[in-house]
């Protein structure tokens, strides 16, 4: 059956290519909870969108993947899996890193199959508390089980995988490889916020939500003082101890104009990041545990530091997946 699936995804991708048509229909991969897909649509040779029915979200969710060149032909093997998240209140959601940077044409020799999942406007990359009235959305549940489960039982992601991020994915890419140690082997943040808790941004976040129109961030994870214990279990650093043997690196600018920038431009984001950028590193150093840091001086929170953050961090990245530098 596998082998028959094969062939007929091998004949559809020869289909899209020779005629440039797309094609929907639902893959048999059903993860452990019963999520499934709806919907796969093959927008070129090697990038499919999935539509899932996830329990964990309470209702769809989106993915692009981007297969390896090889993928169609060379039906009997698995690939390393990179996933990579994206930030907060981006309006093209999971196609973000496909259509603001280059990762298709930078992978396009590499034999790694790329995942971009959605977050919602800003899911955070958590279970929402909720008041602990509802675990929904659990987008922890929905990307390292659902999403992965779906991706190595239908389009054959192999079990080597490294996860790197920007902005509110960049804490996302860390929260992960703590929470579910040994399940990523590199960990990269770009931009992001892997202290939580350092002193104003717990403000920064409740913006970021404010920003998405989510007004009530007590449904994150309860207020950032009266209940700190939520907070702390899923900020990366008051658990670096967990990270020990993942490979990481993480990269920040100082939100001053950069030379990837217009003129004059400069934000109040990236200095918050470096800052809790800065601080995640620290206690990283203290406590032994290596990591590639490039905090690169001028420039702001924007993507074209994130595309060269991504091609920076590519070494960090394929040696955790077991492919060349």
């Amino acid at each position: 059956m596998n082998r028959i699936r094969a062939a007929l995804l091998v004949l559809t991708v020869m289909v899209l290519v020779a005629g440039g048509v797309t094609a929907a229909q639902a893959s048999p991969a059903v993860a452990d909870d019963g999520a499934k897909v709806v919907q796969e649509t093959w927008l070129d040779a090697r990038t499919v969108d999935l539509t899932i029915d996830s329990p964990a979200l309470g209702t769809t969710g989106l993915v692009r993947l981007i297969v390896p060149a090889g993928w169609a032909t060379q039906t009997g093997r698995t690939w390393p899996v990179l996933f990579l998240l994206h930030g907060c209140c981006e309006p093209v959601d999971y196609r973000s890193w496909d259509q603001f940077t280059d990762v298709k044409a930078f992978t396009a020799n590499k034999d790694a199959l790329v995942v971009m999942p959605t977050d919602g406007p800003a899911g955070m990359y958590t279970k929402w508390w909720n008041f602990g009235l509802s675990s929904k959305p659990d987008w922890d549940t929905f990307h390292t089980a659902e999403v992965r489960q779906i991706v190595e039982r239908g389009y054959r992601g192999g079990t080597r995988r490294a996860i790197a991020g920007l902005s509110i994915g960049g804490y996302g890419a860390m929260a992960y490889a703590f929470q579910h140690k040994g399940m990523f082997a590199a960990a990269a943040s770009y931009s992001g916020v892997p202290n939580t808790l350092y002193p104003g941004i717990p403000v920064w976040i409740i913006g970021i939500l404010a920003r998405a129109g989510i007004f009530n961030y007590l449904n994150l994870w309860g207020d950032s003082f009266g209940m700190q214990p939520i907070w702390s279990s899923h900020n990366p650093y008051d658990h670096v101890d967990a990270l020990r043997g993942t490979a990481l690196y993480l990269s920040c600018g100082n939100g001053q104009t950069g030379p990837l920038d217009p003129p004059g431009q400069s934000d109040v984001l990236e200095p918050s990041a470096l800052l809790s950028s800065q601080s995640f590193t620290d206690k990283l150093r203290q406590a032994g545990i290596p990591a590639t840091v490039d905090y690169y001086g001028p420039g702001t929170h924007s993507w074209p530091y994130w595309q060269r953050a991504l091609h920076n961090s590519w070494p960090v990245l394929a040696g955790a997946l077991g492919l060349p530098a």
